[in-house]
């Protein structure tokens, strides 16, 4: 039924209404009117009467007010109704007028990634940048174009790429004819070359990858930076979590205090990098060249260095716990305090690397190379060093409690003071080593050499370890212990 029927019928009913009101007050009135009639029925018909036009009226009062309120609803209702539709159409409207506005912000400023002034490629970035913040859906879409723009503008020269495969490679090692330099000289000349300086453009690209917003990143998606040569680029503080940087050449860089968390840095050179404070927890760093790098206080929890260049790194108070670094380089390195627990160092070169006071519980140091390393004061309790070799290497006052040296070799070594409670030193080779004050409580001496060996204050040392072991005249035994028979008559 249409609204104006609606509303004929009901102007209808209330004038009904109103005319049958009237009549009923009318007849009440005339009966009230009849001299028949007492004074008091009289009375009474005209209350009747009274309130019959009262209730009337009320009557058609609140049929009035219901129809009006129902129509103001219904008015509201359409009202609503329409300004639903407006706003849709508003949100639109600016909706295509935000993709217009995205699309040119968007191509004006990829047009101008390839302008010749590095003026305006660096401005084009930082556009890209805003409208990375301003549009996030474009953010991933942004960082892949200019993690593109670093790899085609700072690419590694296939030249120096072959000479690193040459220069670190093994046969590097085992070819190198009579009078020619050493890898090891190569590359300490190699370090006193001079860095090229990175175009303002390329280190404008990383700053703003390196601080975009992470949330926005999508899931199983890692920046591709992998081959690109970013030498002394300063990326201090940046968050490159899970980034491929496969290959890619950071020496001199500067990333203090950067996020490299689960990053792939396989094959990477960090030569004199800075990377104090630098977050590389669960990194894949295989094969990758950090000679000579700042790891201070760096965080490498987790992370997988092997076959790693560390040679003359510093690693002072790094946490290196649970790392893997099979077969690592870490000659000349310094690791002091570092903590290295449970690290896996098997067949790693640790020739004159500097471990004082550092936690080496339970690593594992099997065939690992000491000789001449400093690890005075450190704690090696429940380590494996089995076969490892420890020519030279100053030991002082360390823990070596329950440590297994099966085989090693401790030609010379200082273990003044060290704590060896029961160590196992089965077949390992104590030849004028320095064990003066060292504690020998439970220790496994079996088949050990103590030819020259030192032993003078020597505490917890019984005579049933001695007899297990092999020395000569020269064994120098604490005073409460008599030299084997066997020991004075050899020669």
């Amino acid at each position: 039924m249409s609204s104006k029927k609606t509303d004929a019928l009901l102007n209808w009913l209330i004038t009904i209404t109103v005319i049958f009101g009237c009549s009923l007050t009318v007849i009440f009135f005339a009966l009230s009117s009849i001299k028949e009639l007492s004074i008091q029925e009289k009375i009474q018909y005209r209350n009747q009467a009274l309130t019959t036009t009262a209730i009337v009226f009320l009557a058609s009062a609140a049929m009035f007010n219901t129809y009006y309120a129902a129509k103001r609803a219904q008015a509201m209702h359409k009202n609503a109704i329409a300004t639903e539709k407006n706003l849709e159409i508003g949100i639109q409207n600016v909706k295509v007028n935000q993709d217009r506005l995205i699309s040119e912000r968007f191509m004006g400023a990829i047009a101008q990634l390839g302008h010749e002034k590095v003026e305006t490629r660096t401005g084009a970035i930082y556009a890209l940048e805003r409208v990375a913040q301003d549009f996030p859906k474009e953010h991933w879409t942004i960082m892949e174009i200019l993690t593109a723009f670093v790899r085609e503008n700072a690419p590694i020269q296939q030249v120096r790429v072959e000479q690193q495969k040459l220069e670190y490679s093994p046969a590097a090692y085992s070819g190198r004819r009579r009078g020619e330099l050493r890898p090891t000289q190569q590359l300490e000349q190699n370090l006193h070359e001079e860095l090229p300086t990175i175009r303002t453009d390329i280190q404008a690209a990383l700053a703003v990858i390196g601080r975009r917003n992470l949330l926005e990143d999508p899931k199983d998606h890692k920046l591709d930076l992998r081959n690109i040569d970013i030498r002394q680029a300063d990326l201090l503080g940046v968050n490159l979590q899970q980034a491929d940087l496969r290959g890619s050449d950071l020496s001199g860089a500067d990333l203090r205090g950067a996020d490299l968390s689960e990053a792939d840095l396989n094959g990477a050179k960090l030569i004199k990098s800075i990377l104090y404070e630098t977050k590389l927890l669960k990194a894949s760093l295989c094969g990758a060249n950090l000679c000579w790098a700042n790891l201070n206080r760096a965080n490498l929890f987790g992370a997988n260095l092997r076959s790693a260049n560390l040679s003359g790194a510093s690693l002072r108070v790094a946490d290196l716990q649970g790392a893997n670094l099979y077969k690592a380089n870490l000659q000349q390195a310094t690791l002091k305090m570092a903590n290295l627990s449970g690290a896996k160092l098997f067949l790693a070169n640790l020739q004159g690397a500097k471990l004082g006071k550092a936690n080496l519980q339970m690593t594992g140091l099997i065939g690992a190379n000491l000789s001449g390393a400093n690890l005075n004061g450190a704690n090696l309790s429940e380590a494996n060093l089995n076969a490892a070799k420890l020519h030279q290497t100053e030991v002082y006052f360390a823990n070596l409690s329950e440590a297994s040296l099966t085989e090693a070799d401790l030609y010379q070594a200082n273990l003044i003071g060290a704590n060896l409670h029961r160590a196992t030193f089965y077949q390992a080779n104590l030849t004028q080593a320095n064990l003066m004050g060292a504690n020998f409580l439970e220790a496994d001496l079996s088949d050990v050499k103590l030819e020259g060996t030192i032993l003078t204050g020597a505490k917890n040392l019984e005579l049933q370890q001695i007899k297990k072991a092999f020395g000569d005249r020269t064994t120098r035994l604490p005073d409460y212990i008599e030299a084997p028979t066997d020991w004075r008559q050899s020669s």
